[in-house]
């Protein structure tokens, strides 16, 4: 996904719950997902071993906060990684992770 298009989706994400918009989040990957989604657990478990290796920061985001557009957005990718300049939807793995950084 282009930049641009995950700028502008982050950039919504933001509006919809601002405790995004901090300095801090800017630069983290987001982890979308929402309780009980057992896919989002094995992506926060990837996440976890990945971070053994490479000192990457990121947040855990719950869809169900968001208005219901945005929301359907990401209700039938979830799990979703949204780094500041790219989209990752789940099926991923670590080494999709790694693509990620060199991608950044």
């Amino acid at each position: 996904m282009a930049n641009n298009t995950v700028a502008i989706l982050r950039a919504r994400m933001i509006a919809a719950s601002p405790n995004l918009g901090t300095d801090e989040n800017q630069d983290q990957w987001w982890l979308l997902g929402t309780s009980g989604c057992h896919l989002c657990d094995i992506a926060e478990q990837l996440l976890s071993q990945f971070q053994a290796v490479q000192p990457i920061s990121y947040q855990h985001v719950d869809i169900a906060g968001f208005d219901e557009s945005l929301m359907m957005e990401f209700a039938t990718t979830i799990p979703v990684i949204l780094t500041p300049s790219k989209r990752l939807n789940y099926p991923f793995s670590v080494l999709d992770f790694q693509q990620l950084l060199v991608a950044s």
